[in-house]
C-alpha cells in the first residue's frame, strides 16, 4: 500500500472512530442517527450535482450496500444500546477485515499472503479476547451478538462499495447516490418521533450532523483509497480506528476493566498492520 493510499486510510479511521463516539455518547441516539444519514442525503446531492453518473455495472452495488446499510444502522443503534464503546466497537471493526478478505477471494479473485493470513489469525484472537472476558463494562450478552451482525453488515457493504466503486468510472458519482440512498433512514427515525409525540432537540441533531460530516467524509475516503490499493489491505487498515475507540471509551466514557480492553485493541491492530504491510 502506498503512503497516500495509508495516509488517508488512517485519517479515515480517525474521523471513523469519532463519529462512533459522538453516537455512543448522545443522550438520543436515534435522533443522532437521523442526522448522520441526513448528512449523507446532503453530501449524496452534492456529489451528483458535480459527478457524472456512474456506469451501469456499478448499479447493483449500490443496491445491495444501500439495503445493507439500512441495516447497519438498526444494528449500530442497538448495539451502542446494549454494550460500551470500546467492546462492541472493536469487535464489529475487528470483524470486517477477515469477511472482506474472504469475499473479495470469492468475489474477484483478490488473495492475501501467508503474512496477510497471519494478520488475519491476530485480528480474530484479539476479537475473541474482547468478547470473552468476563464482566467487560458488565455488557449484556446480546451486544456482543448484535457487535458481530454488524460486523457481518460491515464486511458486507465494504465488498460490495470495493467493487461497485471500480466499476463506476465515477468514484464521486458513485458515493453521492450511495449517500443520497440514506435519506430513508432519517424520514423513518423523524416520522416516529411525530408519531410518538417527541420534541425534536437541536442541539443533539447539530451533534448528529457534526458526526455525519465525519461520517461522509471517512467513508468517501476509503472508497477512494480502494481505487488505488487492494480491496482487503484498504479495509484492514482502516479497521486500525479500534484503537482510537477502545481509548475513547477508556479515557471519556470511564469503561472498565481497561487493560484487558485496550490490550485486545492492540493486538486487533497489530494484525491490521500486518495485513497492510502483506499486500
Amino acid at each position: 500500500m502506498s503512503a497516500t493510499a495509508l495516509s488517508i486510510v488512517l485519517f479515515a479511521a480517525l474521523l471513523h472512530a469519532s463519529w462512533n463516539a459522538l453516537v455512543k455518547a448522545a443522550p438520543d441516539r436515534a435522533l443522532t442517527l437521523a442526522a448522520v444519514s441526513a448528512m449523507h442525503a446532503l453530501a449524496g446531492i452534492l456529489l451528483i450535482a458535480i459527478s457524472p453518473p456512474p456506469a451501469v455495472a456499478s448499479w447493483p452495488s449500490i443496491a445491495v450496500s444501500t439495503i445493507v446499510h439500512y441495516g447497519y444502522y438498526v444494528l449500530l443503534f442497538q448495539a451502542y444500546r446494549l454494550g460500551d464503546l470500546s467492546q462492541v466497537y472493536p469487535i464489529s471493526r475487528g470483524m470486517a477485515p477477515a469477511l472482506v478478505a474472504i469475499g473479495t477471494f470469492l468475489l474477484i479473485g483478490e488473495t492475501l499472503s501467508p503474512l496477510g493470513w497471519s494478520g488475519l489469525a491476530l485480528v480474530t484472537a484479539g476479537i475473541a479476547f474482547l468478547a470473552l472476558q468476563r464482566g467487560a463494562g458488565h455488557a449484556d450478552g446480546k451486544a456482543v451478538v448484535v457487535a458481530a451482525l454488524l460486523g457481518l453488515s460491515i464486511a458486507a457493504y465494504s465488498v460490495a462499495d470495493g467493487i461497485g466503486v471500480r466499476f463506476s468510472q465515477s468514484p464521486t458519482g458513485y458515493m453521492g447516490w450511495l449517500f443520497l440512498f440514506e435519506s430513508p433512514v432519517t424520514l423513518a427515525i423523524l416520522a416516529s418521533r411525530r408519531r410518538a409525540g417527541i420534541r425534536i432537540d437541536w442541539k443533539i441533531v447539530g451533534i448528529g450532523l457534526v458526526g455525519g460530516l465525519f461520517a461522509v467524509t471517512a467513508y468517501g475516503l476509503v472508497l477512494y483509497a480502494k481505487t488505488i490499493a487492494h480491496i482487503g489491505a484498504v479495509s484492514a487498515v482502516r479497521e486500525s480506528s479500534v484503537i482510537i475507540a477502545a481509548l475513547i471509551g477508556v479515557v471519556f466514557f470511564r469503561e472498565r476493566p481497561w487493560f484487558g480492553r485496550v490490550l485486545a485493541a492492540l493486538v486487533v491492530a497489530l494484525g491490521v498492520i500486518t495485513l497492510a504491510v502483506s499486500e
